[in-house]
C-alpha cells in the first residue's frame, strides 16, 4: 500500500506515514482470542489493512505471563504503527487487559456476537462520544458509598467505570427486600434512557442495589452502545444476569 499523500511505499498497510507524517488508518479494531488476534485498519468506511497475529499458550506458569505480554506487545504495536484515532476491540478478556495495559489509546469495547468490524462501520456515520480520561477512583461519586457484594460488587462497579465514555457511576441506596439468590454477585445495565444514561443493577443474595452510570452518550442510541459494552464485560468477568 502507497501513502494516500506523497505515494511512499507503507511496510504494512494502513501504517502512518513517516516520510510526510500522514495518517493511512483513523481506527483500528481489534478481534481477540487467546490465540490469534484479527488487527483491522479501517480509513474512513473502507477496510485499508488486516493483519493476523498468533501465539500458543504456555502450559508452564513460569512462561505464561511473559507468553502473553509479548502476543499483546505483537498487536499493540501493529496498533502504534498506525496512530489511529480509535480503537475498538472485542474478545477474550485476559487478551483484551494485556492489551490495554500497553496501549497508548482509549480502548472503546465492541459488544456482541457480530463482525466486529461491520459493528465498527454502523457507527462511524455519528460523531465519536467524548471520552473521559480519569481513573476509576475519581468516577465513583453519590452519597450512598456502600456498595453491595464486597470486592466483587466493587469490580462491578470498577468494569462499568473503566469503560472510556463513563462520567461517573453513582451508587444509590440498597433494598435488603428482594428475592434470595445463590448465585453470588450478579450484574446488568438496563436500557439507557432519553439522555444515554443508564442503570446498573447489582444483585447480592436477597439485596439489590441500583447505580446510576453517567455517560457522555447524547441520546438512547449512543446510550445503548455504552450499555452493550458494559453488558459485554460484565459476561466475560462472570458478573452477567441474564
Amino acid at each position: 500500500m502507497e501513502c494516500r499523500r506523497c505515494a511512499n511505499s507503507l511496510e504494512r498497510p494502513g501504517d502512518y506515514c513517516l516520510q510526510c507524517e500522514t495518517a493511512n488508518a483513523d481506527a483500528v479494531v481489534l478481534d481477540l482470542t487467546r490465540e490469534r488476534a484479527t488487527v483491522t485498519a479501517l480509513d474512513d468506511e473502507e477496510v485499508v489493512g488486516q493483519r493476523v497475529v498468533t501465539t500458543r499458550p504456555e502450559s508452564s506458569e513460569r512462561w505464561v505471563g511473559t507468553e502473553l505480554r509479548n502476543y499483546a506487545g505483537q498487536i499493540t504495536d501493529d496498533v502504534h504503527r498506525k496512530r489511529p484515532e480509535e480503537v475498538y476491540a472485542t474478545g477474550d478478556r485476559e487478551v483484551l487487559n494485556a492489551v490495554r495495559a500497553q496501549l497508548h489509546y482509549p480502548l472503546y469495547r465492541v459488544g456482541g456476537d457480530g463482525d466486529p468490524v461491520e459493528a465498527v462501520l454502523a457507527r462511524k456515520g455519528d460523531s465519536p462520544l467524548e471520552v473521559v480520561e480519569k481513573p476509576v477512583a475519581e468516577k465513583l461519586g453519590g452519597s450512598h458509598s456502600t456498595l453491595i457484594g464486597d470486592r466483587d460488587g466493587y469490580q462491578v462497579i470498577r468494569i462499568a467505570a473503566e469503560h472510556p465514555h463513563v462520567k461517573k457511576v453513582i451508587p444509590g441506596p440498597i433494598d435488603a427486600g428482594g428475592s434470595g439468590s445463590r448465585s453470588g454477585v450478579r450484574a446488568k445495565a438496563t436500557r439507557a434512557d432519553g439522555t444515554g444514561n443508564v442503570r446498573l443493577l447489582i444483585r447480592d443474595g436477597s439485596s439489590v442495589q441500583e447505580n446510576r452510570v453517567v455517560t457522555t452518550a447524547r441520546d438512547r442510541e449512543s446510550g445503548e452502545w455504552v450499555r452493550e459494552d458494559i453488558n459485554e464485560a460484565l459476561t466475560e468477568a462472570g458478573f452477567r444476569e441474564e
